[in-house]
């Protein structure tokens, strides 16, 4: 079932479109505070040239999903748009659960921290190894779908997966480098959790989990 777009399901998605942009500025507030943080240690982001292409897809998809409902009137559909924005909320919620985890060592860069912290293996990090690409890439692609901005969904996951194919060969380059992150994280899943270590883990409590700290 779906209904016409009105002034108002498009206003409330520019607004929730606007809120992404914000949680992402105070997203970069705190990268920054930890990347001055980690640097006052001797610990400096490393160059990788897809960096300016993650902002540019990220703000893409922000900007465009409004200006695709607005310009070609796309359809609200409450049966899209419920599942969608529950997608979006939670990932927000991982993403923020990651953050909370990894502490000063979350960052948008890739620093390598671990000599420093450690190697974090608490928090969604029991489960799998990139939980935070999980939320970016859940938040993509359901925030334009919250309005049936399929354009931008479809282009936004297809540049997505290019983007983060690097990012992430850049980043385990880095965190490979530590033997103790192979040791501890080389038999989790990059995103996907498998069910049965999932529950074996939930039901062991902490027990096995280190105390170590990662950055990713």
């Amino acid at each position: 079932m779906s209904f016409a777009s009105t002034p108002a399901t498009m206003t409330f998605f520019t607004a929730i479109c606007a809120l992404t942009g914000i949680i992402r500025l105070i997203e970069m507030t705190v990268s920054r505070r930890h990347q001055r943080m980690l640097a006052a240690r001797g610990r400096r982001p490393i160059a990788e040239a897809i960096f300016p292409w993650m902002v540019l897809l990220h703000t893409g998809v922000i900007v465009a999903g409004p200006w695709e409902v607005w310009w070609f009137h796309r359809p609200w559909v409450p049966l899209l748009a419920l599942p969608a924005s529950l997608a979006w909320a939670a990932a927000q919620a991982l993403r923020w659960w990651v953050i909370a985890t990894l502490g000063q060592q979350w960052n948008v860069k890739v620093i390598a921290s671990t000599p420093l912290k450690g190697v974090v293996t608490n928090g969604p990090y029991r489960y799998i190894r990139h939980p935070n690409y999980v939320a970016v890439a859940v938040e993509l692609l359901a925030l334009p779908l919250i309005h049936t901005a399929w354009l931008t969904a479809v282009l936004g996951l297809i540049a997505h997966a290019i983007v983060l194919t690097e990012r992430i060969d850049a980043e385990e380059r880095s965190l490979n480098a530590d033997e103790r992150y192979r040791a501890l994280m080389a038999g989790k899943p990059r995103f996907i959790p498998r069910w049965n270590g999932m529950a074996n883990r939930m039901a062991n409590g902490n027990a096995g989990d280190s105390n170590l700290k990662l950055g990713s």
